[in-house]
């Protein structure tokens, strides 16, 4: 695949000093697999946020992408993605594409990304990103994510990049019966906990991953 970051410029780019920072933190916090970690020193992060914070674009920090969302903590984005990424998926589903950052960080793991995303808006914000970039491997829909895309199933892994009560079933679904691997932020008791669940045939295994803070995973879609 033939990516151009070159094409955006801004305070964050003039800066690889920042970013490989940011990947020794990422190493300090635990982050191990090493495709993870090159995938993270290659993305440039600002073009994901307004130029007016691309300065802060690689602090260990979530940052406002407009509509009450946020670009999440690199951290998180690299803990999710390590957990699935770990399992060898082919085909990932994205639920809340959002900036964009976590797309084309799986994008360059992954043979096909698959991302939903309910807020027009940042639906097109990410979409001009991809198409500027050169992403030949994402693959993006306006909808409401609760759904899932059924037509594009079953996925080797699906993340889900906002909170919920519970993990709709839809999408469990859709989950490849052979070692599936979901990843979503669950609120229980008050707190938000980053669960895993495994699908293999009809045996599904759970696993819990440590607090998080997520913005809540909505339903319908917002123009």
């Amino acid at each position: 695949m033939s990516v151009d970051f070159k094409k955006f410029s801004g305070s964050g780019m003039t800066s690889d000093s920042s970013r490989l920072k940011l990947i020794s933190e990422l190493k300090k916090q635990g982050i191990k697999n090493n495709k993870v970690l090159n995938a993270m020193s290659i993305v440039p992060r600002h073009i994901f946020v307004d130029e007016a914070i691309a300065g802060k674009a690689y602090d260990n920090t979530a940052l406002p992408i407009g509509k009450s969302q946020t670009i999440s903590h690199p951290l998180i984005v690299a803990k999710m993605t390590e957990i699935l990424i770990n399992r060898n998926p082919k085909r990932i589903l994205e639920i809340g594409t959002g900036s964009g950052y976590q797309a084309a960080i799986l994008s360059l793991l992954v043979d096909k990304v698959y991302s939903i995303e309910r807020i027009e808006l940042l639906h097109k914000k990410a979409n001009s990103i991809f198409r500027k970039v050169g992403f030949k491997n994402i693959y993006t829909k306006f909808a409401d994510g609760n759904e899932g895309w059924s037509q594009k199933s079953p996925f080797d892994a699906i993340i889900v990049t906002a909170g919920a009560l519970e993990v709709p079933s839809s999408l469990i679904e859709q989950l490849s019966s052979r070692g599936g691997i979901l990843i979503s932020p669950v609120k229980k008791n008050g707190k938000q906990y980053l669960k895993s669940i495994e699908k293999n045939n009809k045996i599904i295994t759970e696993k819990v991953h440590g607090v998080v803070n997520f913005v809540p995973l909505l339903q319908g879609t917002e123009k």
